[in-house]
């Protein structure tokens, strides 16, 4: 089998398939970090070494799309996988600390019926495969820019969060929707500002929470939020996740 080519997916589902590459080698990289650091590493040496396993572990995934004979090696994917590992590394070597955490939401949509094959026909596939739905978060912990002595709560966090919609195809929508025309959707992008909880800053002494709270802190909280898309709609959402 030989390796078959470079593949430019870059004008695919608005960037959101990108922004999912972010968020997996961050997290990635964190896991490594944490791992080599129970093992007994020094810090240094635990964030080049975790930061490189999320590299290599995604690039392995690269290359061997660049083997397959319906997909290609992605530089899109790759730049995204290397912007994930940075974005952990930087942090934990400047900072000593993730100030800023990537973050995951999702809520179902009305696009997933009509291209079940694609967006998935049930809640377990349409968090994987429906980007619609699907929305990507920067979140900023408030407290570690303030003095040492602020009072300010340690787990309240901003949120930046991106997402799309009106995707019924990766690149374009069809013309037709199982055999039929379908409706028309506007496929455009949304920003959004909102605020979070950091589950990992939260004083405990229960173990058992304190292991939870680490499993769940990559999902977003819900919390009202401020949308701008770019058809040039402010929305304000009382409820949003």
């Amino acid at each position: 089998m030989l390796f078959r080519s470079f593949f430019n997916d870059n004008n695919e589902w608005m960037d959101m398939d990108k922004c999912g590459h972010v968020t997996t080698a961050y997290y990635i990289s964190m896991i490594g970090y944490n791992s080599y650091r129970w093992c007994g590493l020094s810090p240094d040496k635990a964030i080049v070494y975790g930061s490189l396993l999320g590299m290599a572990y995604l690039l392995n995934i690269e290359i061997l799309d660049g083997f397959s004979s319906q997909w290609g090696f992605s530089l899109g994917d790759f730049s995204a996988n290397t912007a994930g590992c940075l974005l952990f590394m930087g942090q934990q070597l400047g900072w000593k600390e993730q100030r800023f955490v990537m973050k995951y939401s999702f809520h179902q949509t009305k696009y997933a019926p009509y291209r079940p094959d694609l967006l998935g026909d049930n809640l377990i596939q349409n968090m994987v495969k429906d980007y619609n739905g699907y929305t990507s978060w920067l979140s900023g912990n408030i407290a570690s820019f303030l003095p040492k002595t602020t009072k300010f709560p340690k787990w309240i966090n901003v949120a930046f969060g991106y997402g799309a919609e009106g995707m019924v195809g990766a690149v374009s929508n069809p013309d037709s929707l199982n055999h039929q025309v379908g409706p028309y959707f506007n496929r455009y992008r949304q920003f959004y500002l909102s605020l979070d909880v950091d589950l990992t800053r939260i004083p405990t002494r229960s173990k058992a929470l304190k292991a939870l709270f680490t499993i769940f802190s990559f999902i977003k909280i819900p919390f009202p939020a401020v949308e701008y898309n770019t058809l040039g709609q402010f929305k304000f959402h009382p409820f949003y996740f």
